[in-house]
């Protein structure tokens, strides 16, 4: 299991992961994290966690500063990536 992202125990023991995409979609767009925090006001400690997908969570301001920025949606930033263990799930 990716050791950095965001992984949520469920009730049942199961887990699942939810990573951040935001260090390939700066890549693919050719951004620095300095130019995206100036533009949008979000910290530069926030956008480091979330680009090194360490955050253990994302308000929503941030989330839709961030879509409106790169015009984008949510899921392009965030995914869900099921747990290999269960792969029916």
């Amino acid at each position: 299991m990716k050791k950095n992202s965001l992984t949520v125990i469920m009730d049942s023991g199961d887990t699942m992961r939810i990573e951040s995409r935001l260090s390939h979609i700066l890549g693919a767009k050719r951004l620095k994290m300095s130019e995206v925090a100036r533009k949008t006001g979000i910290g530069k400690s926030t956008l480091l966690r979330l680009y090194h997908d360490r955050a253990e969570g994302i308000r929503f301001d941030v989330l839709a500063k961030l879509c409106h920025f790169l015009n984008c949606q949510p899921g392009d930033l965030l995914v869900y990536v099921p747990d290999k263990e269960n792969p029916q799930r």
